[in-house]
């Protein structure tokens, strides 16, 4: 099982939702999932999961204060620990939406994987933008979930297309 970390930031309450709407997605695709404010994580949470996603609202285009303060106290501590682990970001925002420059910037830093396209939100999330936090969710959940068998495929040496099959047959039998 996928262990999926959520760190976020909030002010209206918007950006909790849509944490809580990934990490409906995640949760629904299998993962165990540990949903906290920048400012209750801490590194070792960052080391312990499998996959991350990373959520604010948009601060005068910069991701707000409390994300950044725990990006900032993992940095050292996790560094060279957390290459190519799996992230993907979110963001709510009253019009601008340019903090998310930002959130992909400092993840680069760490190394992070970007699995999946940031998730925009105007305002509350509801209705299609709800839909999509669930589904980056999920795209984590999942990109976590097939590595196991890859590695394992790569071990065994069986080719590429094998490992393709592998996966297929995976995801066909996760779904029922």
């Amino acid at each position: 099982m996928a262990k999926v970390l959520i760190v976020y930031c909030s002010m209206t309450g918007n950006t909790k939702a849509a944490a809580e709407a990934v990490a409906a997605g995640a949760k629904a695709a299998g993962a165990q999932v540990t949903l906290k404010e920048g400012v209750a994580a801490n590194p070792k949470d960052l080391l312990d999961c499998d996959a991350v996603a990373l959520g604010s609202y948009d601060a005068f285009s910069y991701m707000g204060g409390g994300l950044k303060d725990f990006l900032d106290r993992a940095f050292y501590p996790t560094q060279g620990q957390v290459t190519d682990k799996p992230y993907a970001a979110f963001l709510t925002h009253g019009g601008g939406g340019k903090a998310i420059q930002s959130i992909e910037s400092v993840a680069q830093s760490f190394k992070l994987k970007k699995v999946a396209s940031p998730v925009l939100v105007k305002g509350k999330p509801e209705g299609q933008s709800l839909a999509e936090l669930k589904e980056l969710g999920a795209k984590l959940a999942l990109n976590k979930v097939a590595e196991p068998v890859l590695t394992k495929g790569k071990s065994e040496g069986q080719t590429l297309a094998e490992l393709k099959a592998l996966g297929a047959k995976h995801s066909a039998s996760a779904g029922k």
